[in-house]
């Protein structure tokens, strides 16, 4: 099984470029915020970003323990702000369009100026690596081992 760490070395090989890394430290945030957006607005009894939250815990959890505590926690603070932006009376579906796309647009760019291709590309779990990533560099200065 890979680890976690070889994961996060490999989505770093496709982003070395500081001007890309610097756009992934804003994007990928507010790619997941969106998708959790997308998923709040959903006319549905149970809010459906709770299983996307509770699926993505798992998933890393197989990988690290300490990771999964700090994703949900994100994703906790994520949903927190959602709730309060519905509550005030904010279109979540709108907000949550506008910036997954805006972010996506963001991303490629990155990758334009990087020279190399979205790790997604070569295999989806990526897309589930790149918030862990974007965490795991956010804290080293933490010194915090995942």
């Amino acid at each position: 099984m890979i680890t976690l760490q070889q994961w996060l070395d490999a989505y770093g090989e496709s982003h070395r470029n500081p001007k890309n890394v610097a756009i992934h430290k804003i994007c990928i945030p507010l790619i997941l915020f969106s998708i959790l957006g997308f998923l709040s607005a959903l006319p549905l009894p149970l809010n459906a970003a709770w299983l996307l939250v509770a699926a993505g815990v798992l998933f890393y959890a197989r990988l690290s323990l300490r990771m999964a505590l700090a994703m949900l926690a994100l994703c906790l603070v994520m949903l927190s702000v959602l709730y309060g932006l519905r509550h005030a009376g904010l279109d979540l579906l709108s907000l949550s369009a506008v910036l997954f796309v805006l972010a996506w647009i963001g991303q490629f760019a990155g990758h334009r100026i990087e020279g190399r291709k979205p790790s997604f590309f070569e295999d989806l779990r990526f897309l589930m690596i790149g918030p862990a990533w974007t965490l795991a560099s956010l804290t080293q200065h933490c010194r915090i081992r995942w």
